[in-house]
């Protein structure tokens, strides 16, 4: 099938699981990997047996994350690669910051956290890392593949639509907002080929949504039922669509979005 144009609107990472996004004007794809950091780190939530030397997946309740946390939306966290180091503002100040390659680095974001939300916790917080010995980091997300996860701005507001109130595509969290597809028209890719600025990702799997989207990624509110209407309006709990990078490459706000005939 011939896919609309389309164009990236915002990219975004993840670099601990469950916090603040990270906007990016561009990222350069990997084959077989995610957006550079992204949920390279995740706050282990009671111990869950994650070894560092052989990384592997773990289901997300395991971790810190809005689904069951939505308070960690109102920290707003910002992460320099460069440095590996972690800060967090609350209340109007920075509240902590760490290198989380380093012991220290990790007990000042682990004691903050403790102090935040004590009442949430299974076991003392851990801030686990994906820096793996074999060079290829683990990612923390909420499926085993290393995925790119993709929204289609069309399919938001359909959804705001059938809620009757602004929605805020950041509930989504996801790493690729296109514009320029009718609503639920990444559905119809599944198993395509999407060249997507000079990478190619092969479209492998639509996305459940879960509770985390019924927070207000800005006030940390759970103030929305968005699994609930999805269901209920469109017969289906699912936004968004899962990719694997085929073939690396860089990719920047702006750049065209197509897809392979066949889909």
């Amino acid at each position: 099938m011939t896919s609309p144009a389309a164009r990236i609107d915002a990219i975004y990472r993840y670099p601990v699981k469950g916090l603040s996004p990270q906007k990016l004007e561009r990222a350069a794809l990997a084959a077989g990997r995610t957006i550079a950091a992204d949920r390279l780190y995740a706050i282990e939530n009671g111990p869950t047996g994650f070894d560092p030397a052989a990384p592997s997946y773990f289901p997300k309740i395991r971790f810190l994350m809005l689904m069951r946390n939505e308070r960690l939306a109102g920290l707003k966290t910002d992460y320099d690669e460069a440095s590996h180091t972690l800060s967090i503002g609350h209340e109007g100040r920075e509240a902590a910051r760490g290198d989380l390659r380093t012991r220290e680095g990790r007990l000042a974001i682990e004691a903050f956290l403790r102090h935040f939300m004590p009442n949430e916790l299974n076991g003392p917080p851990k801030v686990l890392s994906g820096e793996a010995p074999s060079g290829v980091p683990h990612s923390f997300s909420d499926v085993a593949k290393k995925v790119v996860s993709i929204i289609n701005l069309a399919s938001v507001a359909a959804v705001e639509a059938a809620v009757g109130q602004p929605v805020d595509p950041l509930r989504f969290r996801a790493n690729i907002y296109v514009s320029g597809w009718p609503a639920w028209h990444e559905f119809d890719l599944l198993g395509a080929e999407l060249a997507v600025g000079e990478a190619r990702l092969k479209v492998v799997k639509r996305i459940v949504r879960c509770a985390a989207t019924n927070v207000d990624p800005v006030t940390g509110i759970r103030d929305l039922t968005i699994p609930t209407t999805l269901q209920q309006t469109f017969n289906h709990a699912d936004c968004g669509i899962y990719a694997e990078v085929v073939t690396g490459g860089g990719i920047a706000i702006g750049d065209a979005v197509g897809a392979n005939d066949g889909a």
